[in-house]
């Protein structure tokens, strides 16, 4: 019976994807202190919500993709249940531990703003399940980018900034536009090493149904999208938005990687970068939100 190490369930956690919890937060709590109205222990229960729906999900789909035989062959990171170092259920276990842990702190922050927002983490829970469990995952279907901008930019950041602030402002749906972009970079770079594999699985990601070309066009057009909202909020909100520009530094590379067609393991590398993109940006961008405001 195979019992994985701890380091084995720390590599299946998949820590590279972290950052795309930790942006949406990061971003937000910028967003509230442009506000004047940070409470920190509430951005730390959102920070918590955040990755424990992250570990969870990414489990999930281990335990997911591991059944249906869609990891046999991978190029990527290790998978529990596809190389046999854990049990399918003790993999399902784990990402249903997190999705509690998650749950919990939510209905902490639900408790203290609005109870709706029950509403909205049940969503985010079905979401995670379904992107590759049940008899038809959407992440099957090319609908993973739209599920990962949704939950991880637009419900993370905006969640953040409400349950700080109680309402939304223009700089917080920025932040959610521009941080769920660079979420969706992450998922296309992962998926467009992914692209011989997953179409032999019969797995249709965004990146399997446009292609190698055109998914890598789509990849640096959601890196664009990002500093394209940074350089609208120099000018909508405050100049100091800028600096999340200054992440360009990593994204540029980044990019220059994947148009030169990258390949493979290479690919891996994309990935991570493509995880301090975004976190850098997220830190730039609430650092200029906060100076502003001083």
């Amino acid at each position: 019976m195979p019992v994985a190490t701890a380091g084995q369930w720390l590599e299946g956690a998949r820590l590279r994807t972290l950052p795309a919890a930790v942006a949406p937060v990061v971003a937000g709590t910028g967003v509230a202190a442009y506000d004047g109205r940070v409470i920190w222990w509430r951005a730390f229960c959102a920070l918590v919500v955040a990755l424990a729906m992250q570990v969870g999900v990414n489990y999930a789909n281990d335990y997911s993709d591991g059944i249906r035989g869609t990891d046999a062959v991978r190029v990527g990171p290790l998978r529990l249940v596809g190389s046999g170092a854990a049990r399918p259920g003790a993999v399902k276990a784990a990402a249903f531990a997190c999705f509690a842990v998650g749950g919990i702190a939510g209905l902490l922050l639900a408790a203290v703003s609005s109870w709706w927002l029950v509403l909205v983490g049940i969503a985010a829970v079905v979401a995670a399940w379904t992107y590759t469990g049940g008899p038809n995952p959407y992440g099957y279907r090319a609908l993973g980018e739209v599920s990962v901008f949704l939950f991880f930019g637009v419900v993370a950041v905006l969640g953040t900034v409400y349950v700080q602030t109680g309402e939304l402002n223009g700089p917080a749906w920025a932040a959610a536009l521009g941080v769920g972009s660079l979420a969706c970079a992450l998922l296309m770079a992962n998926n467009l090493r992914d692209i011989a594999t997953d179409a032999e699985s019969d797995k249709r990601t965004l990146a399997v149904l446009l292609g190698d070309a055109r998914a890598r066009r789509a990849y640096v057009v959601m890196l664009g999208v990002a500093f394209v909202v940074a350089l609208l909020l120099c000018v909508t909100a405050t100049y100091w938005a800028g600096l999340a520009l200054l992440s360009l530094v990593l994204a540029i590379p980044a990019a220059r990687t994947v148009l030169r067609g990258a390949q493979g393991r290479a690919l891996i590398g994309v990935l991570k970068t493509t995880g301090l993109t975004e976190l850098s940006y997220a830190v730039l961008f609430a650092a200029g939100l906060a100076i502003a405001a001083a």
